[in-house]
């Protein structure tokens, strides 16, 4: 049975993982943190994870990046894999992560949907067979509350298909300040914000007189819910590393 910490655990996503593990016998909740307490959770929540008291395999994140120096503290403290789901890191912080997972089991990932991590893999097979032939654009889409652009999703996007490219391309966002044609070492990165879209992720390869689209439709929150938790039980005893949802979908 692996024993669970959820942090950001009063939050929409807090919420759906407890139900999420409600519904599994091979993991459960022991505690929570966050600041918000609306005293429904069926287990003790902290406004801190230093004041947590229960032992756990486990800690899912979901709160936000603030939080991390606390988080890779309690980790490399107490020996407990950590999963990080919040997104909306920066550089440095995603180099503090690296840093941390050389003592400690972390799992992360820009997107904790399995359909998405396919979707890489998809990208990767069709950057091989297309070669530099085809312009390659991606589209994301998300509700209109989303404070990054673009997704962090579509930055993993982006590298998993340079990864696959000998000459790797750059990232272009934008493009109306800019009176010239496309070039071909770039790959096009476009945000559309807007009501109550939980995910949208397009991959357009395009070619002459052809087009080829790839696609991921997240219609709830419960699908990167379910990756975490999935994550959260592969983690259990797992030992220092750097792991992602590659290592669930080979």
């Amino acid at each position: 049975m692996t024993k669970i910490i959820i942090t950001g655990a009063s939050g929409k996503m807090g919420k759906v993982i407890q139900n999420v593990i409600s519904l599994r016998d091979d993991c459960e909740v022991v505690a929570g943190v966050d600041i918000v307490n609306d005293g429904t959770a069926p287990f003790p929540v902290y406004s801190s994870i230093k004041d947590v008291k229960e032992n756990a395999d486990v800690v899912i994140d979901f709160s936000n990046p603030a939080l991390l120096d606390d988080l890779l503290e309690y980790s490399s403290n107490t020996s407990t894999a950590l999963v990080i789901a919040t997104t909306g890191f920066n550089d440095d912080e995603k180099e503090k992560i690296f840093n941390a997972s050389k003592t400690c089991p972390i799992f992360f990932t820009y997107n904790m949907s399995i359909g998405i991590n396919l979707l890489a893999n998809l990208a990767k097979k069709a950057v091989n067979v297309l070669g530099s032939d085809f312009d390659i654009e991606i589209v994301e889409q998300h509700h209109n509350q989303k404070i990054d652009a673009p997704s962090g999703t579509a930055l993993m996007l982006a590298d998993a298909i340079n990864e696959e490219l000998e000459k790797p391309m750059k990232y272009e966002y934008d493009r109306h300040s800019k009176r010239e044609k496309r070039t071909k070492n770039e790959i096009g990165i476009h945000s559309i914000r807007g009501g109550t879209i939980v995910g949208e992720h397009e991959i357009i390869f395009a070619g002459r007189d052809e087009n080829i689209a790839l696609s991921h439709s997240a219609r709830s929150k419960e699908v990167f819910a379910v990756g975490a938790v999935n994550a959260a039980v592969y983690m259990d005893g797992k030992s220092a590393g750097l792991y992602d949802m590659g290592e669930l979908v080979k």
